[in-house]
């Protein structure tokens, strides 16, 4: 089953998050519809969901893997909302694929529960040079690779050009250098607020469903964390925790997002912007594809604001391996799929992030909308390690079931700040302690 990105998204929201979460809290029932395992010595099986093009580059890299002699790969595509039922009951009925492709959200469930293999030894000795710091991160668990990270998105601001002119916001940021800080953001928003009719508002946010952990992006430009440092407990009850829901409950407060623009909202935020009822919207270059090839006006994108630091959501995902997988073919084809030519091809194609550094800082240029490639990778840039980290711990998904159930309470249910920074700590640490 082939999807386009927009297809892809309305699989990945609000109604499939209790099916994903609950690949990583207990195994989910058999279901025999799609083969697993490895299919003999000197092949591997790898499943995945993914749009044409990510698909196409998947394939492209398998291709260039076994014409090297690197081994056979059996490529398994699924749609989206059956792949991690799949996985977990593939892994208890011990047949799962080979490798597999996994949020980083969802990574660190996988290899606290044992069910990956430790690629320590087997990658290149250069390997963790080859990736960016936030992205390494993103694939450890307990100081040791269980995975390699494919590629990441971030959101940046997409922009409706003549709404903002009509409003008289012609100065619009293009760099993180100069990116709106969270008091020019609110005067920005403020301003549309005035100009627009009012069933338009200012911008639209993309934390629906799964993509709560978006959320987090305020915390840590507010420079601060959710987790300590070691993983083990909450981190937000602080000034910046704080901070991040009070700004963020602001929008509903001040109208500047619509009502049914919270966490738990079936109405995505892109849909919100493509109907011209927002803006702005918050979003990843993976949406840049279809707003290309469907929206009738002019829009530019523009950096995500900054209060204490830059900060950004850790989106994409990683490769594995399962535990029973042939270490040594299994690595070498991970580190094929992340080789320079393999990766450039995937990113530039399908609007996704590279995640080596050497092509993060070169630069990639997207297939559409090439101009648009420095906004994305600069936002990306201000992922730090100990961001990705936290993101990708064993308790995550618990985690985001928390954030889910609070956010949601304290942008439409009227919660305090005071409340849902205790509610989001109380949830943290039962996660942490389960």
């Amino acid at each position: 089953m082939h999807l386009t990105r927009r297809q892809l998204l309305a699989a990945t929201g609000a109604g499939s998050a209790a099916a994903l979460l609950s690949s990583c809290s207990g195994f989910t029932q058999q279901d025999d519809t799609e083969p697993g395992g490895s299919g003999g010595p000197g092949t591997l099986t790898f499943t995945t969901w993914g749009t044409d093009a990510e698909l196409a580059g998947f394939q492209s890299a398998i291709t260039r893997f076994q014409d090297a002699g690197g081994g056979t790969v059996t490529l398994n595509a699924v749609p989206y909302e059956q792949m991690f039922t799949n996985i977990d009951a593939q892994i208890q009925a011990g047949n799962p694929p080979d490798v597999f492709r996994v949020p980083y959200y969802t990574f660190g469930g996988y290899a606290g529960a044992g069910q990956l293999l430790d690629l320590s030894g087997h990658l290149p000795a250069d390997a963790a040079d080859r990736f960016t710091p936030q992205a390494w991160a993103a694939v450890q668990s307990g100081g040791r690779p269980f995975g390699v990270p494919h590629h990441t998105d971030t959101s940046a601001i997409l922009y409706n050009t003549a709404l903002l002119q009509q409003a008289g916001i012609t100065d619009v940021p293009t760099t993180v250098d100069d990116a709106w800080t969270w008091d020019e953001l609110a005067a920005v928003a403020a301003q549309l607020r005035t100009s627009l009719p009012a069933d338009r508002y200012p911008f639209a946010y993309n934390w629906q469903g799964n993509g709560v952990t978006r959320w987090l992006s305020w915390l840590f430009q507010a420079d601060g964390r959710f987790l300590t440092d070691d993983l083990a407990g909450p981190a937000i009850d602080s000034d910046a925790g704080r901070a991040a829901v009070d700004f963020t409950k602001s929008f509903f407060a001040n109208g500047w997002v619509p009502a049914n623009n919270s966490i738990k909202s079936s109405t995505y935020a892109a849909d919100t912007w493509y109907s011209q009822t927002a803006a702005m919207v918050w979003s990843g270059a993976f949406n840049i594809p279809d707003a290309d090839s469907i929206l009738d006006f002019e829009w530019g994108a523009a950096p995500a604001p900054v209060r204490a630091r830059g900060g950004g959501d850790f989106g994409g995902n990683a490769l594995v391996a399962t535990k029973g997988a042939d270490p040594e073919l299994a690595a070498a084809f991970l580190d094929s799929l992340t080789g320079a030519d393999s990766m450039k091809e995937f990113c530039e194609g399908a609007s996704l992030l590279p995640t080596r550094a050497d092509l993060a800082e070169s630069g990639i240029e997207f297939q559409v909308r090439p101009e648009l490639t420095p906004v994305f990778l600069g936002q990306a840039s201000q992922v730090l390690p100990q961001d990705s980290a936290q993101v990708a711990s064993p308790v995550m998904p618990g985690i985001i079931s928390v954030l889910q159930d609070q956010l949601e309470l304290a942008f439409v249910g009227g919660q305090s700040t005071a409340d849902t920074v205790a509610g989001i700590t109380a949830g943290i640490q039962a996660a942490v302690s389960r």
